[in-house]
């Protein structure tokens, strides 16, 4: 497994802070990543959310589509991980 490259990545947080607009995101998205890519982003943070509002593995299977695996994995970042989804969740949800 290669190292990730922290410039590159650098580069990436930038653009995406940069975005001021839903429109702006979306086109963003569009243009650097897969249809596939983005529903697989996209479905992971329905996860987290289904996840922080304590539905089981069973029903968010049955919600979003997600497999077991991916569950699991957006389950031990949601507890583990380094925030990034509980704060997507915190800003998100004071939203709505």
């Amino acid at each position: 497994m290669h190292k990730l490259d922290k410039e590159k990545l650098r580069w990436l947080y930038k653009a995406i802070l940069s975005l001021e607009t839903e429109e702006e995101c979306a086109a963003f998205f569009e243009d650097a990543c897969t249809v596939q890519e983005t529903e697989a982003i996209a479905q992971r943070i329905e996860v987290a959310h289904w996840l922080n509002r304590g539905k089981s593995y069973v029903d968010i299977n049955k919600i979003t589509g997600a497999s077991t695996a991916t569950i699991c994995r957006v389950s031990r970042c949601l507890n583990y991980g380094s925030g990034g989804y509980k704060t997507v969740l915190e800003r998100t949800e004071e939203e709505k």
